[in-house]
């Protein structure tokens, strides 16, 4: 019997690689019924990844959802074109605010657009989960678009008077949506903000056995960089936003007194940084712009002996750089900028926690591993530490939809 159909809706699906496209991709190959709406469309390495699953690709049809659909994409084009004229800090903070509001507006109509396509495409009986959804207007979401499940990964913004106002004006809604939170910090942050709002604590990120790399991956990966066998190599991958704390790792490189090969992958990346770590004496960098595939991040972390995250203190929101050096079995140095994630880690021989923002003890880290190589995560470290396997997440938001 074919399984209910599992309908996926990707925001950031036209983005390549990344968090969003490994947890989308491995969940429609895991369900086998999968629909995928993405409002901007679908990068192309996304594309050829979800056809070979057996994934549908549409986009908002019919003439309400197709309707919220344009308003949605011509309100971001206005909120693009605001952020450009009030980007100057000469204008007040609320005018500045300005366009970051429009932008959840137009997230909410093109959120609503797809939630309401989906419904019709299954008559209404398949689970519908927005995996990347907005921050705010939840309730707007649920009453436009109708029931569904949303992961919110972060706040990045809040709502304004007039947000308020729709908000407040649309709660009713918020009964037919249940939020999902990758972490208690942002559960608790939810909570504050939406108190009526139904909300859960579940991980975003996924792992399966079959993606952890092997000996033969790492000796590959290693000659295609030209790093040899016992030489220390540490990878950063993916863009340098400004939640992660580049300078940290820029006064650690510069600390250094042994050899290691440094391996930037993805982006954006600060090419001044670059240009200065390719002139330090003992940093042997290897680098790999982004937009990459998957297939580039996958040998960069099978040439590093370990993935090094560097994140400020106080940022709570999931790493899905962690999750993949779990799940690739991949060691890890990471900083301590949140305590539920540093508990989590915590006597793990497999990892090495440094003081966030502290570079001499990072260059200290990376000095130990230029003379003793950290050992690799267990098979089941993913699932020790509480990362769902694809199956197992579909299985999850279907069964999570039927006890709404």
């Amino acid at each position: 019997m074919t399984a209910e159909a599992l309908i996926l809706v990707e925001p950031g699906a036209h983005r390549p690689g990344g968090h969003r496209h490994r947890a989308l991709t491995a969940l429609a190959a895991a369900h086998g019924n999968t629909v995928v709406l993405a409002p901007y469309g679908v990068a192309a390495e996304t594309r050829d990844a979800l056809l070979a699953a057996g994934a549908r690709i549409t986009v908002p049809t019919g003439t309400v959802p197709a309707g919220l659909a344009v308003a949605g994409t011509y309100t971001a084009a206005l909120a693009a074109a605001a952020r450009r004229v009030f980007a100057s800090r000469r204008w007040p903070v609320t005018v500045r605010r300005l366009p970051h509001q429009v932008t959840l507006l137009a997230r909410c109509l093109a959120e609503a657009a797809c939630v309401r396509t989906g419904r019709r495409l299954t008559g209404g009986a398949g689970t519908v989960v927005v995996l990347s959804a907005s921050e705010a207007l939840h309730g707007a979401a649920g009453l436009l678009g109708g029931d569904h499940l949303r992961f919110v990964h972060e706040l990045v913004t809040t709502e304004d008077t007039a947000l308020r106002l729709l908000g407040l004006l649309t709660r009713r809604g918020e009964r037919r949506v249940r939020v999902l939170a990758p972490t208690d910090a942002l559960r608790e942050d939810l909570t504050a903000r939406f108190p009526r709002l139904p909300l859960q604590v579940r991980p975003f990120a996924v792992a399966d056995p079959a993606d952890r790399l092997t000996d033969n991956d790492r000796r590959r990966a290693r000659e295609a960089f030209g790093i040899p066998p016992h030489e220390a190599a540490v990878c950063l991958v993916g863009g340098w936003w400004p939640y992660k704390d580049t300078g940290v790792v820029d006064a650690a490189l510069a600390r250094l007194d042994v050899p290691v090969h440094v391996l930037v992958v993805g982006g954006p990346a600060t090419h001044g940084l670059l240009k200065r770590w390719a002139v330090l004496p003992y940093v042997r960098l290897h680098t790999r712009p982004g937009p990459v595939p998957e297939t580039v991040v996958s040998q960069a972390y099978a040439a590093a002996d370990a993935a090094l995250v560097a994140r400020r203190s106080g940022v709570a929101k999931e790493s899905g750089l962690v999750v993949d050096a779990v799940r690739l079995g991949v060691p890890l140095i990471v900083s301590d900028h949140d305590p539920a994630l540093t508990k989590t880690l915590g006597g793990q021989d497999w990892v090495r926690l440094f003081p966030a923002g502290d570079s001499t003890a990072l260059a200290d880290v990376l000095r130990d591993l230029a003379w003793t190589p950290l050992p690799r995560p267990a098979p089941g470290a993913a699932a020790d530490l509480g990362v769902p396997t694809a199956v197992g997440q579909a299985a999850f938001l279907t069964d999570l939809k039927e006890s709404r």
